[in-house]
């Protein structure tokens, strides 16, 4: 086929960096074969873009101040390029992507991606009031609702009653063979400092994260293991008042808090193990990338996706409920059995192989671009 015969795909996102949600965009981008499709990446909210992606994909970065006041910037390049295929990557893009869809040229098939759990992100609070009505309005307008789990898939149809038939299934891709190569997993044993244990969270510093249920959790465990140490990578809204809970519980010399980290896997080779201590959650990337290098893992059950991926699996201690009293036995748990370096094979990460879950996502567009002709 030539070049010019390839269908147009417009990846979105707010911005590259930060998030699961970016992260699966960017191995989308680099991941997608630019031999069958022309990709390109429009960033809302950048000006500039210094990931190295590949020559192939062609980057837009539209530099709005926030995505809502993208609409207009966006919506030139929609026109411009005039894509086969939109694939927006997170929830108030979606909102935008089809609010804006009955204006875009004649045949565009758009995609959205949904990362959480619905009933629980509105139930959970601090969304404004319309927010139901803007998910059940317009994510009929999809081609495809992407899900990462059946459960969130069935959760979507019963909030929102959007058919089966418009929702899709699909792996996280995770680049196993980077994370384990870029930490030796596959040339040398792991290698821990200090006296810990050593505890690593990421992820985004807000409330749903529940990073405060992990704080208070850290004081059962140091008083068990007062060597104990914890490492928390990530920002957010909640971040002052995560460090005055810190300092209040006296944990200053055992928690450190080392903001955005482009590569959270450099973290692992010193951490005893990792931590979910979510709220709730859709399937985190940052679980799957410490599955992938073999980390214990010690998770709430922040829902029904993560609950059945590491329900009985072995290195993985699933607390029994949402709270600090079960993190922190199942912390406890899992470090006084677990010894210094211990890895685990984590057999489940095998389905989120980047080549299996691009290939998932290559076969929807294809189907979705079928639905044009």
């Amino acid at each position: 086929m030539s070049a010019n015969l390839r269908p147009r795909v417009l990846l979105l996102i707010p911005h590259l960096g930060g998030g699961g949600a970016e992260r699966v965009t960017e191995l989308l981008a680099r991941g997608l074969p630019s031999n069958k499709y022309e990709l390109h990446l429009g960033l809302i909210t950048q000006t500039y873009s210094d990931k190295a992606l590949p020559a192939s994909v062609h980057v837009h970065c539209l530099g709005a101040r926030r995505v809502r006041a993208g609409a207009f910037r966006l919506f030139r390049l929609i026109w411009r390029l005039k894509p086969e295929l939109i694939l927006s990557g997170m929830a108030h893009l979606n909102f935008l992507v089809l609010l804006l869809r009955p204006f875009f040229p004649r045949g565009t098939r758009v995609l959205v991606r949904q990362n959480g759990t619905i009933s629980v992100t509105l139930s959970f609070g601090g969304l404004p009031w319309y927010t139901r009505l803007l998910y059940r309005l317009l994510y009929r307008r999809a081609d495809r609702v992407i899900c990462q789990t059946k459960s969130m898939a069935a959760d979507l149809t019963r909030e929102l009653k959007v058919p089966e038939n418009r929702l899709a299934v699909l792996p996280n891709p995770v680049d196993v063979e980077e994370i384990r190569t870029a930490i030796g997993l596959n040339a040398a044993p792991y290698i821990t400092s200090g006296p810990g244990p050593h505890l690593l969270a990421v992820g985004r510093l807000a409330r749903e994260k529940g990073f405060d249920l992990l704080l208070k959790a850290m004081v059962s465990i140091q008083s068990k293991f007062p060597q104990a140490s914890l490492l928390i990578a990530g920002v957010g809204p909640q971040e002052a008042a995560l460090k005055a809970e810190c300092h209040a519980l006296r944990l200053d010399e055992a928690v450190c808090f080392a903001g955005s980290i482009n590569h959270p896997w450099t973290l692992f080779p010193a951490a005893t193990l990792f931590v979910l201590p979510s709220r709730h959650e859709g399937l985190p990337n940052a679980l799957l990338e410490a599955a992938a290098a073999g980390l214990p893992i010690v998770a709430l059950p922040a829902s029904r996706g993560v609950m059945d991926l590491l329900r009985n699996q072995p290195g993985v201690w699933l607390a029994s409920t949402l709270s600090e009293d079960a993190l922190a036995a199942s912390l406890l748990a899992a470090l006084r059995v677990l010894r210094p370096g211990q890895r685990f094979a984590h057999r489940f990460i095998e389905a989120y192989r980047i080549d299996r879950a691009i290939q998932a996502y290559e076969n929807l567009i294809d189907r979705t671009l079928t639905l044009s002709q």
